[in-house]
């Protein structure tokens, strides 16, 4: 493991010692916590400003939970006037990726070359699922460490960091932003040898002033990556196509056969393709694999919905990148569903109610082929309808100035592709079920509803047998939680459970989007 005396810890960070810090103390960095109900005994505290809350207010809780040491930003004492042991300094989130790039320096100093690899995932969509596809293929390889849920912020990268030590073969971060900087911060604490960018989408346009400055934001990762680093990169995304430019890294390419094949030819690089691309009867993709050496292989993909082939194909491509033998990669990918909460994820009720809940995040992107997936699932293989479908949508956030325009073209989309119904949650989505009534929706179709569970309940009484119902929203309407009830609701009431407690609209408070 990796370990850090208290002395190194406040050489790293800048950091001053409390008079009451214990001479000699160490502690392992796989012990940071940013949570006093996570600590244990040898714990190194983490005592930072969240969004809700002052982790200096949980210092006390920490050291009886048997934190040793705290990282804070002021000095505190208990209650006999004694400060507590802290190492004191200007920003307890910037001192965290101190330590983490320095646990980062200690792997590389420790190993020889090539003998640790650090992969970058960036991109408006899909980096949990990537993420979780490449882990799975890289751990048949060599010890993984890799992000729990969506971390992927200055708070979470470091976190994931601290279970990195020397034994770890590959190390896989996620890569968030919410400005221009973001990314660029993230890759000079990790280093990454490997950079992949999934596409630049709306998420979070509001936030950073447009979609082309997303697209300065992502392309951060491919220009922190060193000359024999390599730069993964969609070649459907003209954004993402445009970052070769912006890197001395090697290029390998990813995306459909014949998606591209200019700029590949312009650019001299790899590409690695899926040929033959359709779904199955489940709407999952099944297409063949070609590498860039020109293997091929087979692969059907537990996961919902053929969006999801440039995930697969993206993990795919950075674990070529890392030195992964062909059929390994494909037989990791062959089968494998989300490893995370909340992502196209399936319950069969036993009533025969198909639930996909898909809430976890939400963007016009991702809105509109999950909404695909839905339609595709109702249908038989001739593409006639065969089940009655549902799509319970609740508001995309931080889409800026354009939140009403998206809601409304999302609405109209619903329209198009023949959805049964229509269940609009909160007065943030109102739009959405505007932009379906203009489009042709009329009688019960769509519906608005104020809150989650009035949703609950609409549900309850109307969905039966062979439905397929879609929750998907950002992640702080909470229509996640809607869609986990609901996906109980046949089980439990059959059962003859207590009623549950009613459903409100709650942002998540751990792990970051």
């Amino acid at each position: 493991m990796t370990e850090f005396r208290v002395e190194e810890i406040a050489g790293i960070t800048g950091g001053r010692l409390t008079s009451t810090v214990a001479a000699q103390l160490t502690l392992a960095a796989s012990r940071i916590s940013t949570d006093s109900r996570d600590c244990v005994p040898g714990s190194l505290y983490v005592a930072k400003l969240g969004e809700h809350a002052d982790g200096h207010d949980f210092i006390a809780a920490a050291l009886a939970a048997g934190a040793e040491l705290v990282l804070a930003e002021r000095e505190l004492t208990d209650a006999s006037g004694q400060p507590y042991p802290a190492v004191i300094v200007p920003d307890a989130i910037l001192a965290m990726g101190q330590l983490a790039a320095a646990v980062v320096q200690r792997i590389r100093d420790s190993r020889g070359p090539g003998e640790f690899t650090v992969i970058g995932i960036t991109g408006s969509a899909g980096k949990t699922t990537t993420k979780d596809l490449l882990a799975g293929v890289l751990s048949s390889a060599g010890p993984t460490v890799y992000p729990e849920g969506s971390y992927n912020g200055e708070v979470g990268v470091p976190l994931t960091v601290f279970r990195a030590d020397e034994t770890t073969r590959y190390l896989v971060v996620e890569m968030g932003a919410t400005k221009i900087g973001n990314i660029a911060y993230l890759a000079q604490m990790v280093r990454p040898d490997i950079g992949v960018v999934l596409g630049v989408g709306s998420a979070h346009a509001g936030e950073f002033g447009g979609v082309e400055n997303i697209a300065i934001a992502k392309g951060e990762l491919v220009e922190a990556l060193p000359p024999g680093g390599t730069a993964v990169l969609n070649i459907a995304d003209s954004r993402v196509a445009a970052m070769a430019s912006r890197t001395s890294a090697r290029i390998l390419w990813f995306g459909e056969t014949g998606v591209g094949a200019e700029l590949v030819t312009e650019t001299a690089a790899s590409v690695l393709r899926a040929d033959q691309l359709h779904t199955d009867d489940q709407a999952r993709p099944v297409f063949t694999l070609i590498l860039p050496d020109d293997s091929a292989y087979p692969v059907r993909s537990g996961l919902i919905g053929v969006h999801h082939v440039n995930n697969l194909l993206a993990a795919a491509a950075a674990a070529w990148a890392a030195g992964i033998p062909g059929d390994a990669i494909a037989r990791s990918l062959e089968g494998r569903g989300s490893a995370s909460r909340w992502r196209m994820e399936r319950t069969d009720r036993p009533d025969g109610v198909t639930v996909i809940n898909d809430a976890y995040n939400a963007n016009p992107e991702s809105m509109r082929a999950a909404l695909r997936a839905l339609a595709e699932l109702g249908r038989d293989e001739s593409g006639a309808p065969a089940r009655r479908t549902w799509a319970v949508l609740g508001p995309m956030y931080e889409l800026g100035e354009d939140s009403v325009r998206e809601h409304d073209a999302l609405g109209q989309i619903v329209v198009r592709l023949n959805i049964s119904r229509l269940v609009v949650v909160g007065a943030d989505a109102r739009p959405l079920h505007i932009g379906a009534i203009n489009e042709g929706s009329w009688g019960d179709e769509s519906v608005h509803l104020p809150d989650l569970e009035s949703a609950y309940q609409l549900l309850g009484a109307e969905l039966r047998p062979g439905d397929v119902v879609l929750f998907k929203s950002s992640r702080d309407a909470g229509l996640r939680h809607l869609g986990d009830r609901v996906a109980q609701a046949e089980a439990s009431e059959s059962e003859g459970t207590a009623p549950r407690t009613p459903l409100t609209w709650s942002p998540m408070t751990a792990g970051e989007d």
